[in-house]
């Protein structure tokens, strides 16, 4: 049974077997999760982003889409990078946004990762308004087929963990 919990932090210093980066599709690092992860994870989170680029993924990681690689410094075994899709008014993304959590927690089961650490993908500088960007998480972490036994929400400031805790308890 996959439990959801919830967490107000840095998800740098989650202590999991996979910790999801919200990235850009470079892959190379950029700002916000992915920077920070970058930053404390280490050189060896960049050269295997490196190695991808150069061998699956030459034009980017696609929106929707996860990839892993060593976690390098961080408390963690790997470092499953996904790509969200940016907000638009114009145009329904959810579908992305969603695909975004399935295949994170799909590669998670090819790696035989049990615990995972997710950021609120796309929330950030990618414009998805929090209420919606948790109601998709929230609602395609539960209805996910896993062997992943806890997700772990990690939101970095107090607006963004009341808006997943109202969103745990109505989902």
């Amino acid at each position: 049974m996959l439990r959801v919990t919830l967490v107000q932090g840095d998800i740098t210093t989650e202590h999991v077997d996979a910790i999801v980066n919200a990235a850009n599709s470079s892959l190379l690092g950029g700002g916000g999760v992915d920077g920070a992860i970058h930053r404390r994870g280490g050189p060896e989170i960049l050269e295997a982003c490196r190695v991808l680029r150069r061998s699956h993924y030459g034009k980017g990681l696609p929106t929707g889409r996860a990839v892993a690689t060593t976690a390098g410094r961080l408390p963690a075994q790997w470092v499953i990078h996904t790509v969200g899709p940016v907000w638009s008014r114009e145009e329904d993304r959810s579908e992305l946004l969603a695909s975004c959590y399935r295949e994170s927690l799909r590669v998670a089961d090819e790696l035989g990762a049990r615990t995972v650490a997710f950021p609120a993908i796309s929330t950030g500088v990618y414009g998805w308004p929090m209420d919606d960007g948790a109601r998709i998480a929230v609602e395609t972490v539960r209805s996910a087929k896993t062997e992943v036994e806890e997700v772990r929400f990690v939101l970095f400031d107090e607006r963004a963990f009341q808006v997943f805790v109202e969103r745990t308890h109505t989902s």
